[in-house]
């Protein structure tokens, strides 16, 4: 089993920036695939951005050019850089990690920002 811990959400105003942090509790060995969703209220789950074990990301298109995901493999961890944030970018962000066995989620962590 693997845990996601996330943080780094909370309140910044529009065109403000901030940084998403989520540390697994161990290494994966082999392809898989860490990222990030979000959910605003009374919306589904949508992607936000990923990327594989080999580097690859995948990004929604709102999100291009705004949010930049990285990972340090050595430290077990994805990070989401979140700049010029909008009032629609409001909700609960989730980190997750799947393997061709198992798909895990963090406990999330919200992100509001104020118009």
């Amino acid at each position: 089993q693997v845990q996601l811990v996330e943080s780094g959400g909370g309140l910044v105003q529009a065109g403000g920036s901030l940084r998403l942090s989520c540390v697994a509790s161990r290494r994966i060995v082999g392809i898989n695939v860490m990222g990030w969703y979000r959910q605003a209220p009374g919306k589904q789950r949508e992607l936000v951005a990923t990327m594989s074990s080999g580097g690859i990301t995948n990004y929604a298109d709102s999100m291009k050019g705004r949010f930049t995901i990285s990972r340090d493999s050595a430290k077990n961890t994805v990070s989401l850089q979140m700049n010029n944030l909008k009032p629609e970018d409001t909700a609960v962000y989730y980190c997750r990690e799947t393997t061709s066995r198992n798909d895990y989620w963090g406990q999330g962590t919200q992100v509001t920002v104020s118009s």
